[in-house]
């Protein structure tokens, strides 16, 4: 990994998520990469994202302790971007310029604070830039 990324909540989703096993692959792999080279990020929101996912919605909801696990080892080293005046400020920018929902435009205002080239998300159009975030959906073709 040689750019600093922000993974959006789905990559993570896909990692824990037992019914996509291809996705999985892939998302465990960018997983890896990001926090072994210490260019990955991610903001509170995702750790919001994902639990919220995680422990209602998964066929098989992750237990607390396994919880406690990815908390510690898997965000903790990822996480960058905490809430602030200028990330909600920014976002409100993103939905006026952008036409972007409010969550989609907090994930990329977090990518902008934390200066990242890259934004990995299915949730927005491959290719698409962001100033100098660029969106790349690592599921393409998938």
């Amino acid at each position: 990994m040689n750019a600093k990324c922000l993974l959006d909540t789905n990559i993570f989703v896909y990692a824990f998520h037992p019914d996509a096993p291809a996705k999985a692959r892939i998302a465990n792999d960018l997983i890896r990469a990001a926090v072994a080279s210490g260019q990955g990020v991610i903001s509170y929101q995702v750790i919001q994202e994902f639990f919220s996912v995680a422990l209602r919605k998964f066929p098989q909801p992750i237990p607390a302790a396994e919880s406690g696990v990815i908390l510690a080892e898997v965000f903790r080293p990822l996480l960058a971007i905490e809430s602030s005046m200028w990330l909600f400020r920014q976002a409100l920018d993103l939905t006026r310029d952008h036409r972007l929902p409010w969550c989609d435009a907090l994930i990329v205002a977090a990518a902008q604070e934390a200066e990242c080239g890259i934004l990995y998300s299915e949730d927005f159009q491959h290719g698409r830039r962001f100033g100098g975030v660029l969106v790349q959906n690592p599921f393409a073709g998938v």
